[in-house]
């Protein structure tokens, strides 16, 4: 099997220079625990005494502004609702031979397999925590991106939610999907149905909500002191969208809308709109993974959410 990509001499040496200039004093990894099968990107452990570096790599030519817009979100987050975020280490971006490493300090986490009912409950907690911020206007004063794909998250002047939406995240993502080939066009006509009755389908309009941004179950982690957010794609909207991605790839127990509702409110007609908010999710997903077994399945659950809202 070929070593994973962090664990070169280059890298490996950059990483525990940057953790020692973090911590003052010198610092070395013992050890490096490969979790690429938890994340997108390849990404790993490097442990240590004290601490424990966790560290991502990207090796594309948007790698540095991802990393950069992921800095930002997490700061924000923790800075405005107070939740517990990873501690950079030092700047939180190194670059060796061209490509660019985010690093962190290890957090002390169960994998998701693993999580008790209090694990589940922190994590609806926390994220009604998130949404009890609110802002002005629909958006943020940076973009971000969900997953490799840009998210535009520009302010539209004396725009609702609903022209946030569309405007910002079903036609960009519509018009993504169309270009990589992945949405026939008479899928593409049944989302443009939909965006014609938007008005009509998207309930209440909410008050604008600071959101994760991707809050899929993963992108929570579990520790001894509660949920951790991780791999936001942060701005303010609409609380639904958050709440209908939880369980958008996998099954959540009923105790993390439980403990969110102890916090915040859900509407009543959010079951109603969950799939509505889906849309985007599911495009991206065909986007990126039209060739792949999951891209198929997100193909059928997107071909079926247009069919039910058309």
């Amino acid at each position: 099997m070929p070593a994973h990509p962090l664990t070169g001499f280059a890298v490996r040496q950059a990483v525990e220079q940057a953790a020692s200039v973090h911590l003052g004093r010198p610092w070395s990894s013992k050890d490096f625990v490969d979790l690429d099968d938890l994340a997108s990107h390849r990404s790993g452990i490097f442990q240590g005494e004290s601490i424990s570096v966790f560290a991502k790599l990207a090796t594309d030519p948007l790698g540095r502004e991802r990393f950069v817009a992921e800095l930002e979100g997490l700061t924000l987050i923790h800075d405005r609702a107070g939740v517990t975020t990873p501690t950079p280490v030092g700047s939180g971006t190194i670059t060796v031979s061209g490509s660019v490493v985010l690093l962190f300090e290890a957090l002390s986490e169960r994998r998701p397999e693993t999580r008790s009912m209090s694990d589940w409950r922190s994590i609806g907690s926390t994220l009604a925590r998130v949404h009890q911020i609110q802002g002005e206007h629909f958006g943020l004063h940076f973009d971000g991106f969900y997953g490799p794909l840009r998210q535009q998250n520009g302010v539209l002047n004396g725009g609702n939610w609903t022209d946030f939406f569309v405007q910002r995240r079903l036609i960009p993502m519509v018009r993504s999907a169309v270009e990589s080939g992945s949405l026939p066009e008479e899928l593409q006509r049944g989302i443009e149905a939909i965006i014609s009755r938007m008005d009509s389908l998207s309930g209440p309009d909410p008050h604008p909500t600071l959101l994760h941004g991707d809050a899929q179950q993963h992108n929570f982690v579990s520790t001894d002191t509660g949920a951790a957010i991780i791999d936001p794609a942060p701005y303010f909207g609409h609380p639904e969208m958050d709440l209908a991605q939880i369980d958008v790839y996998n099954p959540v127990p009923g105790a993390v809308f439980d403990a969110y509702r102890e916090v915040a409110r859900i509407d009543s007609g959010f079951d109603e709109r969950r799939e509505l908010w889906r849309l985007w999710c599911y495009l991206a997903a065909v986007t990126v993974e039209q060739s792949t077994p999951f891209g198929r399945r997100m193909f059928r659950r997107l071909s079926n959410a247009v069919n039910r809202y058309q």
